[in-house]
């Protein structure tokens, strides 16, 4: 697939996604550490990115199936708010917490009971915070089905969402990235094996 080729490439290039030895916000350790807020400051990249999500969601869902797409701040809600723009879609999203002024919502933006919504958001680790926005909207009647990731970082998202009765999508995980960088001798097979361990693959 050239995109995951040209993609992985370009996050290696820039540092986006560094392999080593790191202690992510949870506490884990991790053998990689990928930051796709960095994304949008490539322009081209970034647009040739939503524009690849945008063509999958329209191949495995299609547009008119629901009625918004919501995210939750900040990765995801960048990459949403460009999903919107291009797709002409309604955008919500998902606070981490309420805020504890003005109306103390947990979600903003304009809903109705029974809406359809599909989740965006950048990268999914174990899902906690997807599954968290999931609960919030379905405590205001809106349903999620189906939800998109950039990198899947393969550390038990999918079996999180699907307990939810959620799909998960991913344009890439962490295992295509490695392996098309490996393929390309930009990285070894140590670094390789490592994350291979980290994901018990």
């Amino acid at each position: 697939m050239e995109f995951v080729k040209e993609f992985a490439t370009f996050l290696h290039q820039n540092s986006i996604i560094k392999f080593g030895d790191f202690t992510l916000a949870s506490g884990k350790k991790s053998s990689y550490y990928v930051d796709l807020r960095l994304v949008p400051s490539y322009p081209h990249e970034f647009r040739k990115m939503v524009k690849y999500l945008e063509n999958e969601i329209a191949q495995n869902i299609g547009f008119n199936k629901f009625d918004s797409i919501v995210s939750v701040p900040t990765g995801g809600l960048i990459i949403a708010s460009a999903l919107a723009i291009e797709t002409v879609k309604p955008l919500i999203y998902v606070r981490s917490k309420p805020k504890d002024y003005g109306t103390s919502k947990s979600v903003e933006g304009k809903i109705h009971e029974g809406m359809k919504v599909i989740m965006i958001d950048d990268v999914a680790t174990t899902g906690g915070s997807i599954v968290n926005a999931i609960k919030l909207l379905k405590e205001v009647n809106i349903s999620v089905t189906d939800a998109y990731v950039i990198v899947n970082r393969m550390e038990g998202a999918d079996e999180a969402l699907s307990e939810l009765g959620v799909k998960m999508h991913s344009i890439l995980n962490i295992l295509q990235i490695t392996e098309a960088l490996y393929e390309q001798n930009f990285v070894d097979e140590s670094i390789l094996e490592k994350v291979k361990n980290q994901i018990g693959k």
